[in-house]
């Protein structure tokens, strides 16, 4: 989308996801208990002129832990670095990073459960002590430096909580939160929002169809209205029933939410394996899909609905998922 002078608007850049985020609590809809609890600890650390205690976030994707992280900057009023787990490779890079803090800097470091162990022991007296111990050289004349590091917060999140090393998770002494799959009404309620900042028209009924489709989740949420309004664009129309439901049939997404890797997998255990038992390995072999994709992105989704069964003997598809491969 363009201005009237040609150039890109702000969501033609690549914005719209940082538009669309909420920028205060009263805009984050659900997870009302976590709110509640980072608000009080939030609050008293600011009151008491220090800076907050570390804070880790885990969850599936997609629940809204980077807008916390953003969220919880914001009520300190200070700067957040943003980094991830991948990106510091070596020790140095660590070091680059936490030395270049500010006082009370509020330090994001998403998929924290994928720094390596050294890196991992390199961080703990850094969140415990304010200290960072950094070893120079190599053999017998290796030695030991300590630097103090200015007081700061880290806020990490983690899909995947239980790669996280037990000394590690402990640092966390502001708490552990998880995040969970938000509800049909509270979907739509940022639907509403989201449209709204779209300069939208949707009906509430028509918003409420595509929270149904969503995987309970505000970033498919989101992505489906996003493609949902770029047919009714190319339509010159506003978003209606039709146009949601053309926008889910060119995306084959049922009415479930479940999309063709989904039914993929349900069809594989049902049609070519009787309906299971069968191994996780074989239906990878089976629909093409790596076996770690199956099991951390499809499955926790369709044992959420009911569709899948995990027993000791393999994977079990359950009477729904057989009566709902019948009716699409």
């Amino acid at each position: 989308m363009t201005n009237d002078s040609g150039t890109f608007t702000k969501e033609a850049s690549g914005n719209l996801d940082q538009t669309l985020r909420p920028q205060n609590w009263e805009d984050y809809i659900g997870q009302e208990k976590t709110k509640e609890n980072l608000r009080i600890l939030l609050t008293a650390a600011r009151e008491r002129g220090h800076a907050a205690e570390h804070v880790l976030l885990y969850g599936p994707p997609g629940l809204g832990k980077t807008t916390l992280a953003h969220l919880i900057a914001k009520t300190l009023g200070t700067n957040m670095r943003v980094t991830s787990g991948p990106a510091i490779e070596r020790v140095g890079d660590l070091a680059a990073i936490l030395t270049n803090l500010s006082p009370g800097d509020v330090l994001f470091i998403d998929e924290i459960h994928r720094l390596s162990k050294s890196i991992e022991e390199v961080l703990y007296p850094a969140m415990e002590s304010g200290v960072l111990d950094i070893i120079i050289g190599k053999g017998p004349s290796a030695r030991t430096v300590q630097l103090d590091l200015p007081p700061f917060t880290l806020v990490a999140a983690t899909t995947r909580v239980s790669l996280l090393s037990s000394p590690l998770r402990s640092r966390f002494s502001g708490g552990t939160f998880r995040l969970d799959f938000y509800s049909e009404n509270e979907i739509a309620d940022i639907l509403r929002r989201s449209a709204s900042l779209l300069g939208m028209d949707a009906d509430s009924k028509v918003l409420e169809s595509i929270a149904k489709r969503c995987r309970a989740t505000p970033r498919t949420a989101n992505y489906l209205l996003k493609r949902c309004r770029d047919l009714a664009q190319l339509d010159g129309t506003d978003i209606t029933d039709d146009i949601v439901e053309r926008t889910f049939a060119l995306l084959e997404v049922d009415e479930l939410g479940l999309g063709k890797p989904d039914r993929a997998v349900l069809e594989a255990i049902i049609h070519k394996f009787g309906g299971g038992p069968v191994g996780l390995g074989t239906i990878a072999a089976a629909t093409g899909e790596e076996p770690s994709t199956i099991e951390d992105v499809i499955e926790p989704y369709l044992i959420r609905l009911g569709l899948l069964e995990r027993t000791p003997r393999g994977r079990v598809a359950s009477a729904t998922a057989h009566d709902h491969l019948q009716t699409t």
